[in-house]
């Protein structure tokens, strides 16, 4: 088994890769620069950002394998896991990296705001894949990151860099909701999967046992993280993917309310919900009817 080497800090990232440190906090590491090595994996107590042009390896992230295609960015928080499977051999990489330690964007607009960046959080397989103008922004931003590790230390230096990164995410941004867009066939055939996932949910036992599904839940069922899931549904329907949730159990709940001989209290329960009032709150809100003005209704 691979041994697994704890990264604490950039100086400790950079003399893992045998380059200098020239800022504390955040490095650009230029692989194509570098001599080849053999790669460990490592659990980053750092964010990090590799562009990669070629197939390199087969690294693993998050415990799932995945092939680096051409121009395609991977985002790792700290607390991550990645690395390449050794299997014995020397690798070159080609590409760029940006790492920077969460101290640097501390008591910073971005510091506040880094967790709105949901691909942090994305699973390798929904990594982004640039073309070649998004290609070139983005090495433009490395280089302009890399131009200010370069200088010496300044009053300017931390809001430069900081804003620096806070452009680069920005334009990471920018080019996921192209991604998102360009993959129509792909969004709506998850989107018609996330339908059915929800249908057999309230088919079966499960509302009793696990009670209302979680966009977790369905993220899981359809192998996505739930973040890339909630915001290709978002960008896809102009709706969170907990509204559509809620809108197939209410749609059930009116099924089930014109049934006239189960009480409202056991719609309640077989829907997922432990408690009647619960239950009537969200369908009030939902449909300006209580359950009971709903079942006169109907």
């Amino acid at each position: 088994m691979d041994e697994i080497h704890r990264i604490d800090t950039v100086k400790q990232y950079n003399d893992s890769l045998g380059v200098d440190t020239l800022h504390p906090l955040v490095s650009v590491v230029d692989f194509d620069n570098m001599p080849t090595y053999l790669y460990v994996k490592r659990n980053m107590g750092i964010y990090a950002i590799f562009l990669k042009y070629i197939q390199c390896g087969d690294l693993r992230y998050g415990n799932q394998p995945y092939d680096y295609a051409d121009g395609t960015l991977v985002f790792i928080s700290p607390g991550q896991v990645y690395g390449i499977d050794r299997q014995g051999s020397i690798i070159k990489p080609q590409g760029k990296a940006l790492v920077f330690h969460p101290d640097l964007i501390a008591n910073t607009a971005l510091g506040r705001k880094i967790k709105d960046y949901h691909f942090f959080s994305y699973e390798v397989n929904e990594a982004l894949h640039l073309s070649k103008k998004e290609r070139a922004i983005i090495n433009d931003c490395f280089d302009k990151i890399a131009y200010e590790t370069d200088q010496q230390l300044d009053q300017h230096s931390q809001t430069l860099l900081v804003s620096n990164i806070e452009l680069f995410l920005n334009y990471c941004m920018r080019f996921y909701d192209r991604q998102f867009s360009t993959r129509t066939q792909a969004n709506q055939d998850i989107l018609s999967r996330f339908e059915q996932v929800l249908l057999a949910y309230y088919k079966s036992e499960q509302p009793q046992i696990l009670g209302i599904p979680s966009v977790r839940y369905c993220a899981d069922q359809l192998h996505l993280s739930a973040n890339y899931f909630g915001d290709l549904i978002k960008k896809e329907t102009g709706r969170t993917a907990l509204d559509h949730i809620q809108s197939t159990m209410i749609n059930e709940a009116k099924i089930m309310l014109c049934d006239h001989r189960k009480q409202i209290s056991e719609v309640a329960q077989q829907l997922g919900f432990t408690y009647q009032q619960h239950f009537t709150r969200l369908f009030k809100q939902k449909t300006g009817l209580t359950p009971q003005a709903y079942r006169n209704a109907h």
